[in-house]
């Protein structure tokens, strides 16, 4: 039979051992009398025969019938009270744990209003600290033997992940709202989750729900629909480029067709640019926002289908024509068609 253990303590030297088990294998002979130290975040829990039974908060002390009392009526029903007696000790930490993580393993399925079904990736933060070790060592470590913060984190994150799954479809319907829900979403899964650990012993201190990320090809999407909305009236939006397209266009004739390209209108230029004039032309705005009354129009002829067109036109309506403007050989002045002399100088046009 193994030596009598007259001392019996443990210091975890890494800080990251939430339960230490003496003896580490089988039952330990421990003397009546022998000491028991247990150190400052400590808890010591007496296990025999899977229960846990007798619990010590830091301190020292000199094992006896008079402060055993769990365990030594235990003693008396299966060894009448026989010394030495077999026992287990579980060393519990009772600091807190900062910074453990939790993620999804695999990406969950999540089925969006408006984008169907959508696989979302979470991940984030949380503190735990044991708070009741009887509890604790007889639902987790004295049946599953989860000592450290890897093999019980990983067990807490299982819970997380599957509560998770179960509070998004009840807080949100798509994705596109998650912006907005994250600090209810984060909430409802903190409670949720701090009452599962209570129910091992475990208290929740601190939790962070970090980031939930869609695929980047959904992710694309999202950013498309923001950009959308920052446009806000998308016909005043198309007037404007229209209108700055046929202005740049006009500034450079010969660049015509590759600006038509930039705007994504690589092809039938000729077709496309009267629409876009007369679409620009025919809601005009006020300084105010509202309709203006159109102007009386002043018409002059297209030099190339002869169709009357409205005076300072860039193109003709009817075929397309580039108008070309006249330049006041003096001040670069423009002036329309046919002007003899220049409005601004007064040079004679030849």
């Amino acid at each position: 039979m193994p030596g009598l253990i007259d001392v019996i303590e443990y210091s975890d030297p890494t800080g990251m051992e939430i339960v230490h088990k003496v003896p580490e294998d089988g039952q330990a002979d421990i003397r009546w009398g022998a000491q028991l130290i247990v150190r400052e975040s400590q808890s010591a829990v007496f296990f025999r025969d899977g229960k846990a039974l007798d619990v010590f908060s830091p301190g020292r002390y000199t094992l006896t019938t008079g402060n055993l009392p769990l365990l030594t009526s235990f003693l008396k029903l299966v060894s009448a009270g026989k010394t030495p007696f077999q026992a287990e000790v579980y060393f519990v930490n009772q600091k807190v744990f900062p910074d453990l993580k939790w993620g999804t393993k695999e990406p969950i399925v999540f089925r969006d209003a408006e984008l169907s079904m959508v696989r979302l990736r979470a991940f984030g933060t949380y503190a735990v600290r044991i708070v009741d070790p009887q509890l604790f060592v007889n639902t987790l470590a004295g049946t599953q033997g989860l000592y450290t913060t890897e093999t019980l984190g990983s067990y807490l994150k299982g819970i997380i992940v599957s509560r998770l799954n179960d509070l998004m479809g009840s807080v949100m319907k798509t994705i596109l709202d998650l912006g907005s829900k994250y600090d209810e979403l984060g909430s409802a899964l903190k409670l949720k989750v701090k009452d599962d650990f209570a129910e091992y012993g475990v208290d929740l201190k601190d939790f962070f729900v970090q980031a939930i990320t869609p695929p980047d090809d959904v992710q694309k999407m999202i950013d498309e629909r923001t950009s959308m909305g920052a446009v806000g009236d998308m016909g005043k939006f198309m007037q404007y480029k229209t209108a700055k397209a046929i202005g740049d266009m006009a500034a450079n004739p010969g660049g015509a067709s590759s600006d038509a390209m930039g705007m994504g209108a690589g092809f039938g230029v000729g077709m496309m640019i009267p629409g876009m004039v007369k679409e620009a032309m025919s809601q005009p705005q006020s300084s105010a926002g509202t309709q203006a009354a159109p102007a009386a129009a002043v018409n002059v002829n297209c030099p190339k289908c002869n169709a009357g067109i409205p005076q300072g036109s860039r193109f003709c309506l009817n075929c397309g024509q580039a108008i070309g403007a006249v330049l006041c050989p003096n001040c670069k002045a423009e002036l329309p068609p046919g002007a003899k002399f220049c409005s601004a100088c007064g040079t004679k046009i030849s």
